[in-house]
């Protein structure tokens, strides 16, 4: 291969500089992240043989500009090891993994480097830099500080080490669980066994039975969580047994791609680098860095919510087990199939009754495109002539209500066998004043494949989970800064969830779902009457919903809680223990995600941070109390919110964002309320709680 022929060693000269999917091949990743990895040192020695005193400008601003070939290979890479990876890919992602956390520990472990960020950050108020620019400048001392740039150099090179070998366990992780979660698909060989699917999903489960070349068969493929979704519909409870022990068993199954050893390595490691650091764990590490700021604040906040979620759970199993009839004792594999049952006798809600009316195509236009368009003033205009990494993939052009240029929108909606579990939103190119560079982002899904010529139904959860990494691609989309550093996203994960907490609520928006909801094949509108019971239903079931979360949550603080030197050797028995202390070992209710493939915390960026979905979700709630006490979906509700706070990304303080948006700091209540966890007056720790999160985030 000769160099001329790499995709990645010019700038994309496609609209939105997206890249040329077409003329990627695995064979150029290599030769890219080594040009990448050099050409950025290479920048870097040119910074600090500089002659000339350091400046803001020869010094933040060069390294803003540096790594630009890096950056696009890794956006194009990573995103195909997580949404369409093969072995070869696998194999780069090895090999890649611990040279990638070398280049990044030699740029912050560099002794003049720092020493010119270390001098800018002393004279900061004689260097007379706008707002952003002494924000940059703050981030950029801190995250140096953070990776090690005091440390002794003995200390640096056992950090090094450390860092290269998480990096590898994350990669291997990442790539057992995708292949455990793949091979412990439940192959159904009886039709009869699947009595209570919907017409649809038995389709989807012969089609992927097709896919394995096992045809007469039905495949259940795995979801991300530990909840599966056919589990609400299947009769067989044997069946639901083996569907249930098929997901909770991931990564635990004694075979070559178990994760038990992975976890307890990663754990024991990242103990020990937080006490290099200075840290008495890692969460204590993770945290400061995030808006929660302690650890002690997000125990506080978890603990608090723990009494009443699982007083809820244990009122909600006992109608669950008064459904039974007392036949049996209610196990885990039965609690989504008797709350479907209470939920469609209670609020007379049927599933196969709603799918019908939540076909992609209508849900993505008319409602998620739609309520982007009344409250900005979106277009989207797809584009069928721009390449895409999978055939899967659709590229929407994003403009102005004046027809200016915003960015591209790429959508990747169905599962396939090559794509690891979840819904997720990626940068392709991040927009940037200085680079002069508008956004390209991509929301990946795992929608369930239907059958050749059928429409694709969804259930609410799944309309969910379209606004809700709707709500991510606006973040990076709407992004106004100059910086790349702070671009879209780039703001702390106990507050990145929370624009796209705030965007889920448009799916449940009455005139929002006047406009998707409508029947694939008689073109009728979903009847008010549903739309009514449906929004009735929001509150049902939060017992579990808010326990198996806060389970999940409180495991992923256990294993980060360790010390330097405690070094469990039984995954499970770490794992129940944990969940005892917590309070929350319900046996009917396991955690949304158990450590073997708890992925967001061993293969994904929130470890010790998986907190941050309900700590989101208190700005969110109040957020959502603010549009609904502002007449909801109105234009310059959107733009003062697109303004305030989505246009920011990383360049202020994020709860100056909410402050200047809200009017105020934070409140719990809204919360409490949304989840059912107000049925008493709230405590003064309750009241307190949003003033907490807005002085440990100052």
């Amino acid at each position: 291969m000769q160099p001329a022929d790499n995709p990645f060693f010019a700038p994309s000269d496609l609209p939105y500089a997206l890249p040329p999917f077409d003329r990627i091949g695995v064979g150029h990743y290599l030769p890219a992240f080594r040009r990448g990895m050099a050409d950025q040192r290479a920048e870097v020695a040119a910074i600090t043989a500089d002659p000339e005193p350091p400046s803001f400008e020869n010094t933040l601003v060069t390294l803003e500009r540096s790594g630009r070939l890096l950056e696009r290979v890794s956006a194009v890479f990573f995103n195909q090891a997580s949404s369409d990876t093969n072995p070869e890919v696998e194999r780069v992602q090895e090999e890649m993994a611990p040279e990638l956390a070398a280049h990044s520990d030699a740029i912050h472990l560099d002794p003049a480097l720092f020493a010119r960020i270390d001098e800018l950050h002393r004279n900061r108020d004689r260097l007379g830099l706008d707002a952003e620019s002494l924000w940059l400048l703050e981030r950029y001392h801190t995250d140096f500080v953070r990776a090690g740039a005091r440390l002794a150099p003995a200390d640096q090179d056992r950090l090094r080490a450390l860092n290269e070998e998480l990096s590898a366990l994350s990669t291997t992780f990442q790539q057992h669980l995708l292949a455990d979660t793949n091979a412990s698909a439940v192959v159904v060989d009886d039709a009869r066994e699947l009595d209570g699917l919907s017409e649809d999903a038995l389709a989807a489960a012969a089609e992927a039975g097709k896919a394995r070349d096992l045809d007469g068969s039905y495949v259940l493929s795995l979801v991300s969580p530990t909840d599966q979704p056919a589990l609400a519909s299947l009769t067989d409870r044997v069946l639901r047994e083996r569907l249930f022990r098929a997901s909770v068993n991931r990564g635990r199954n004694g075979n070559v791609h178990d994760t038990s050893a992975v976890v307890l390595r990663m754990a024991v490691l990242r103990a020990e680098r937080a006490r290099l650091l200075g840290y008495p764990d890692h969460a204590a590490y993770v945290v400061e860095d995030e808006t929660a700021r302690t650890t002690d604040a997000v125990t506080s906040m978890l603990t608090r919510l723990v009494p009443a979620a699982v007083a809820n759970a244990r009122a909600e199993a006992a109608d669950l087990q008064a459904a039974t009839g007392d036949r049996s004792t209610l196990q885990a594999w039965d609690w989504a199939y008797y709350s479907e049952r209470i939920r469609r006798e209670r609020y007379e809600i049927d599933a196969t009754t709603i799918r019908p009316y939540l076909e992609l195509e209508g849900v993505l236009r008319n409602g998620v495109f739609g309520a982007a368009g009344s409250l900005y003033g979106l277009q989207f205009t797809e584009r069928d002539d721009l390449p895409r990494y999978h055939p899967d993939v659709r590229v929407f052009e994003v403009s102005e209500e004046d027809g200016s240029p915003l960015g591209l929108y790429l959508a990747d909606f169905y599962a396939r066998e090559s794509k690891r579990g979840g819904a997720w939103m990626n940068s392709f190119v991040e927009q940037s004043e200085l680079l002069g560079t508008k956004p390209v982002v991509v929301n990946t899904f795992n929608i369930a494949r239907p059958a050749d010529g059928e429409p694709t139904l969804l259930t609410f959860d799944d309309v969910r989970t379209l606004f809700h990494e709707f709500g991510h691609a606006l973040h990076g989309l709407f992004s106004s800064v100059r910086y790349p550093r702070f671009s879209g996203t780039s703001v702390p994960s106990d507050f990145v969830e929370y624009p796209s907490q705030v965007n889920e609520m448009w799916g449940l928006w009455p005139e929002v779902i006047a406009r998707y909801a409508v029947h694939h094949r008689t073109g009728e509108r979903m009847p008010q009457e549903l739309v009514d019971r449906v929004l009735a239903a929001r509150k049902f079931n939060q017992g579990f919903a808010t326990t198996e979360y806060l389970a999940a949550a409180l495991l992923d603080q256990a294993w980060h809680r360790l010390q330097a030197g405690d070094e469990p050797d039984d995954v499970e028995a770490f794992e129940a223990a944990a969940l005892e202390k917590a309070g929350v070992a319900l046996d009917a209710i396991p955690p949304r995600y158990r450590s073997t493939y708890f992925a967001h915390i061993f293969a994904g960026g929130y470890s010790a941070g998986y907190y941050s979905y309900i700590w989101s979700e208190v700005l969110d709630a109040d957020t959502v109390e603010w549009f609904t006490e502002n007449g909801g979906l109105r234009r310059e509700n959107g733009d003062r919110f697109r303004r305030e706070l989505l246009s920011k990304g990383g360049s202020v303080d994020p709860m100056a964002t909410f402050r200047a948006f809200r009017g105020r700091d934070p409140r719990i209540e809204p919360l409490l309320e949304r989840r059912g966890l107000a049925q008493r007056p709230p405590s003064r720790d309750h009241v307190d709680f949003g003033a907490q999160v807005a002085a440990k985030s100052t």
